[in-house]
């Protein structure tokens, strides 16, 4: 990416959110807990070196009360070049094969006024997504296709790179940004989306994306890595039920090999977040989620070679853990309240 687009230093932005896809809208409700950032931080300019933001969302939106027209005008000058400022386009929802719809289509937004005919949501990106400074997926269904594209959907939908192409670039050179999660854990889109909206302004490095296109620093380890149950599994100490704070591997978790950092930091304000309340990690941030994943609730594959060698190395160790735990635990014979003192303290001037 060169440096004009890096940091074009941009003072105001509208972000343009679509969540016509194929979605449950969970994505948009799940960003109203985020907390750091929290979206009305930033779209009333609260936090230091942003550009002005403008928020055009059919559920969040300050505009919603004023009728169609007036809340799809921006959508509409955005497609025309007439928007007068860079905007970001957020995509929430898997996106349809408009191919296969036979004669009607999967999925629409507002209405063409010219013909009076839905405008599709592969319409809108089509038109929007070239002009825009970045694009974001919002969510697995965006991002890789989710529950929506899974074996046996007559859609035959599927994420957001799937569609405009893995090697997509906006016209501020930026790769499409994934943020996955079923839904997306409202802090890690909030942060990414401030992340772009500081380098829109010129003030942060390029986003740094991994190779599903997701941001490295919440996405890099697994969720076995930040798991306070982890332990349990390095000394073969396994739940067998669900009322267990021990590690759940056996009966059905995902954790050591799923992308997601929701174990360190919670779900909302650090609080909650699946193993840290008793749930199994089903892999949702994965672009094989689900049927990668299925059936859920059962010990995934490899686990029960790995639990059962861990098993053997975790059941001697723990023993001896045991035993040095024993010995930690009782205090220096020399701590006492008799006449002597069996420290083995010897003053100098008594060996003189």
């Amino acid at each position: 990416m060169d440096e004009t687009t890096s940091g074009g230093g941009v003072d105001e932005v509208h972000v343009l959110w679509i969540s016509e896809g194929l979605s449950c809208d969970g994505d948009t409700i799940s960003i109203t807990a985020a907390t750091q950032p929290s979206i009305e931080d930033v779209v009333l300019g609260l936090i230091p070196g942003l550009p002005k933001v403008h928020l055009h969302n059919k559920v969040l939106s300050p505009s919603m009360g004023g009728g169609q027209g007036d809340f799809l005008e921006p959508f509409f000058k955005a497609a025309r070049g007439e928007l007068g400022a860079a905007y970001v386009l957020v995509i929430e929802g898997s996106i349809p094969n408009e191919q296969i719809n036979g004669e009607g289509y999967w999925t629409s937004m507002g209405n063409d006024p010219a013909t009076g005919e839905p405008i599709t949501v592969n319409e809108w990106i089509d038109r929007l997504a070239p002009g825009a400074w970045g694009v974001v997926a919002a969510g697995t269904c965006a991002t890789y296709g989710g529950i929506h594209a899974m074996a046996g959907n007559p859609t035959g939908c599927m994420g957001l790179a799937d569609y405009l192409g893995w090697d997509f670039r906006s016209a501020g050179g930026l790769p499409i940004v994934n943020v996955p999660g079923c839904p997306v854990q409202p802090d890690n889109f909030m942060e990414t989306l401030t992340w772009l909206l500081f380098q829109a302004a010129g003030k942060a490095p390029v986003i740094p994306l991994d190779d599903q296109l997701r941001p490295t620093w919440l996405f890099g380890k697994t969720v076995h890595e930040g798991c306070d149950r982890a332990g349990y599994y390095e000394q073969g100490d396994f739940a067998h039920d669900y009322n267990s704070p021990k590690c759940q591997v056996k009966i059905g978790c995902w954790g050591p090999v799923v992308n997601c950092n929701v174990p360190k930091r919670g779900w909302m304000n650090g609080i909650g977040g699946c193993p840290n309340v008793g749930g199994i990690c089903i892999g949702c941030t994965m672009p094989g989620f689900p049927d990668k994943f299925m059936p859920f609730m059962d010990q995934p594959p490899g686990g029960t070679v790995s639990s059962t060698m861990i098993g053997a190395y975790g059941k001697l160790f723990r023993r001896l853990r045991a035993i040095t735990n024993d010995t930690v635990n009782k205090e220096p014979k020399w701590r006492h309240n008799r006449p002597a003192l069996t420290t083995g303290y010897a003053p100098r001037h008594l060996n003189r």
